[in-house]
């Protein structure tokens, strides 16, 4: 996606707390469950709320998105939900309290990171 939008160092920011997840589910990890589920619904609601903005009904995202954005945010939003359901469906021995906070921490964590995606330094990297 960053090739064709040209934020190939934004889009590796935005994602770089979903690598810990990748990182943790190649090692079968129980965390993984906890560290996906955030980043998931994180994704999710981003693709909702670009979809929201380009269908006229709200205005909380806005930009100009190519075709190859607008079928991305279908492929997001659609492996996001996938997600969800198969980390739901893990059976982790992990206790509540563990899980609750890791999945904070991970959820703090993709918010921060797209939020310095987001500065000029970075959302304009002019790799192209």
């Amino acid at each position: 996606m960053g090739i064709v939008s040209h934020g190939v160092v934004r889009h590796i920011v935005q994602t770089a707390p979903v690598w810990l997840t990748v990182v943790l589910a190649l090692r079968r990890s129980a965390w993984s469950k906890w560290t996906a589920l955030p980043c998931f619904l994180f994704w999710l609601s981003l693709m909702a709320l670009i979809w929201l903005f380009l269908l006229g009904w709200a205005h909380v995202v806005s930009g100009s998105f190519t075709i190859i954005e607008i079928a991305m945010t279908l492929v997001v939003g659609l492996c996001s939900v996938v997600g969800m359901v198969l980390a739901a469906r893990m059976k982790t021995e992990i206790r509540a309290i563990s899980a609750s906070g890791a999945s904070l921490g991970i959820l703090i964590l993709q918010l921060l990171a797209f939020r310095i995606s987001l500065l000029p330094s970075i959302a304009h990297d002019g790799w192209r």
